[in-house]
């Protein structure tokens, strides 16, 4: 029996470069960096004073002040995300079988700021006296459970929590969900908001996060200088359809998704494996998935953390799999704009993805300035580029050696 094939035909993001898929979209097409001085906690004095923020989120334009107070930030920001990709599909959930439809949103903190929060006061007053919406309010979970209540999909609805990979990994498992007929739709993606005293130090202590001072100069994939991530935050959700429920309403399609890889490196709890061999072999998981040779993809929307580790590894990584055709490839890291989402981050870089894939446009990583010899492909410095693309990868890569891949192919009407 031939596979059933997935498309891409609802999209909805909040992201430091705008509270709309399109806003987003532009912003990164035209380089906006969306790093700036952290706003949601006193960083002054701090090492880190930088972050990839959410600005001008009003969740009252989304939500009553009850359903806004009984949600996480990271809530919150996901159910915006996936009501406007509801809303980008032209679905009608009444018109669905409501039990064939699903919901697959990651997260890797959850609602680490009201964890802070509710501990001083237990501290303070009584642990007895901790909020009663404490634990459904924080859980990483939660995302993808009231994205569900909201749609009135009562199908599978599940939250994986693999670091960096989440947001790859759900909307892979969904891609695989629909193609092998346990549903015909699926909202998936992932979502994070943990700009907070403890998550910000946590990752300091460890030598994870850029402490640079220059907006310009903090979040530089590939570049030489590159010397930590900075953390962001946002949401992504896509809605996955199976092609023929697509075509039988008139879905618009974005693209369709043909491969998902996903690997461990079974090495370390924070380091990938130094010759990115499990990243490699996400990345070759997922060509085999689809079915497609190497030198049929053009752009690779790279994990890219501004890590050495992680770009270096990266880059021999995409040298194994691609072998003489790394050369040709165009890669990004659209991290360069956005931060690291860190389970937000492969939603958002898999609509970017795909609408590279519809426009024939590759964005740029920006701030580029020193070359690597360690990253010497063509990582599309500073200027985006219009170029025909046939196929896309995006990768994820998170602690704890997940690697995550998905290929998608671009959409041409009727094929």
């Amino acid at each position: 029996m031939s596979k059933r094939r997935v498309v891409i035909t609802g999209l909805g993001a909040v992201t430091p470069l705008g509270l709309t898929v399109p806003d987003s979209w532009q912003a990164a097409g035209e380089g906006v960096c969306g790093i700036g001085p952290i706003t949601q906690y006193d960083a002054a004095g701090k090492k880190v004073t930088l972050a990839a923020e959410v600005k001008g989120f009003d969740p009252t334009r989304y939500f009553t002040p009850m359903e806004a107070k009984h949600m996480g930030r990271f809530t919150q920001l996901a159910l915006a995300a996936a009501k406007e990709a509801l809303s980008d599909s032209g679905i009608v959930p009444e018109s669905l079988d409501l039990d064939r439809c699903g919901v697959i949103v990651s997260s890797g903190i959850g609602g680490q700021a009201i964890t802070e929060t509710e501990c001083l006061k237990g501290a303070e007053r009584n642990w007895d006296r901790v909020s009663p919406y404490y634990i459904p309010t924080a859980i990483c979970n939660m995302a993808a459970g009231q994205i569900a209540i909201h749609a009135g999909f009562r199908g599978m609805c599940s939250c994986p929590v693999t670091a960096c990979a989440g947001g790859t990994n759900a909307v892979g498992d969904a891609f695989r969900y629909i193609r092998d007929g346990y549903a015909d739709c699926m909202l998936c993606g992932g979502t994070e908001s943990s700009i907070t005293p403890l998550s910000v130090g946590g990752f300091t202590s460890m030598k994870a996060l850029s402490q640079a001072k220059d907006p310009s100069r903090a979040s530089i994939p590939f570049d030489k200088e590159r010397s930590g991530f900075v953390m962001g935050e946002g949401a992504g959700i896509l809605l996955l359809e199976e092609l023929d429920h697509a075509l039988a309403r008139n879905a618009k399609i974005y693209a369709e998704f043909v491969g998902y890889g996903a690997s461990c490196d079974a090495y370390h709890m924070t380091a990938p494996r130094p010759d990115g061999s499990g990243g490699a072999k996400a990345m070759a998981l997922a060509l085999a998935d689809g079915g497609v040779e190497p030198e049929a993809v053009d752009y690779i929307n790279a994990h890219g953390t501004s890590t050495p580790l992680n770009d270096a590894g990266e880059t021999a990584a995409v040298k194994t799999v691609f072998g003489p055709h790394a050369r040709r490839l165009l890669i990004s890291s659209t991290k360069s704009m956005t931060g690291h989402m860190l389970g937000a981050a492969g939603a958002v870089e898999a609509i970017f993805t795909a609408l590279a894939l519809r426009d024939g446009f590759v964005p740029a990583t920006i701030n580029y300035q020193v070359p690597d010899e360690a990253c010497d492909l063509d990582v599309t410095p500073n200027q985006g580029r219009k170029v025909p693309l046939a196929y896309a990868l995006s990768n994820s890569l998170g602690f704890g050696g997940h690697n995550a891949s998905i290929l998608l192919k671009k959409w041409e009407g009727g094929q």
